[in-house]
């Protein structure tokens, strides 16, 4: 197995060698990947090769697949797994990007039973088994502080949905507890329910309310993009994240 995953590396990075300007634009306009040491870098470099060989890259509604927009995606959804393996992206292929926010056709049934049928724009979509969807307009978005972040918002739903459908309870490490996981989470997304109730200015995106699904993966791109934010507000979350990702994003900045 060692060899075979060392002949796959190797063809990776042959099949998807990747433009060092390109690369080092990405990185250095966005906040993102601050604080990262030399050899964090060169491991999401290889992590990105490796997903871009792994997965496929699709365009929809005239959106041109370039190498920005290749390594933009790569470089993002490699991040949350730089410390645990591109295997947590295992069992699904396809990413698709529209130039903008897309407006998938979807059916509800209203309480006297009529089927209606609704429009809404969405920035991403993941799906269970299948493609993962986002704008390109949202991806190239550069954070400035509220924690926004649809490419990790995304791969953190992917990341839920290895056991299941999205529910905010991921696949923890054996080292970790149920217990903990469970409390700190179920309190804080009382807690911040309660608050966007009142209109108290949310801590990060209020979509983060909507539920345990979105809450862990609005928490999950703040916890990356605005991690002073999240360890200040909640702290038993930000402990299980890190637990999670085995990264401290807060203190790789000197936060």
């Amino acid at each position: 197995m060692g060899i075979l995953e060392s002949w796959r590396r190797g063809r990776a990075l042959e099949q998807n060698p990747i433009r060092d300007r390109v690369w080092r634009r990405i990185i250095e306009d966005r906040p993102l990947f601050d604080g990262l040491s030399e050899q964090e870098q060169a491991r999401l470099k290889e992590l990105a090769a490796r997903f871009l060989y792994d997965k496929q890259i699709h365009g929809a509604g005239g959106q041109e697949v370039t190498d920005e927009v290749r390594l933009t995606i790569a470089a993002q959804a490699c991040l949350p797994v730089l410390n645990l393996g591109l295997e947590y992206y295992s069992g699904w292929v396809e990413v698709i990007v529209y130039p903008d926010q897309f407006m998938p056709v979807r059916e509800y049934v209203d309480e006297a039973g009529v089927v209606h049928q609704a429009r809404h724009p969405l920035a991403g979509e993941s799906w269970l088994g299948g493609p993962l969807i986002l704008s390109w307009a949202d991806v190239r978005y550069i954070d400035d502080g509220p924690g926004v972040n649809v490419v990790i918002h995304e791969f953190a739903h992917k990341l839920d949905m290895k056991n299941g459908d999205a529910n905010g309870y991921p696949p923890l490490h054996p080292e970790m507890r149920r217990e903990s996981w469970v409390k700190a989470f179920s309190e804080a997304y009382a807690d911040f329910g309660a608050a966007v109730d009142r209109d108290v200015e949310p801590t990060v995106d209020p979509y983060a309310a909507q539920s345990p699904a979105e809450f862990f993966a609005v928490f999950s791109e703040a916890f990356f993009e605005s991690p002073g934010r999240v360890r200040d507000s909640y702290p038993g979350v930000y402990e299980q994240l890190a637990l999670f990702y085995r990264q401290d994003p807060a203190a790789r900045r000197g936060l």
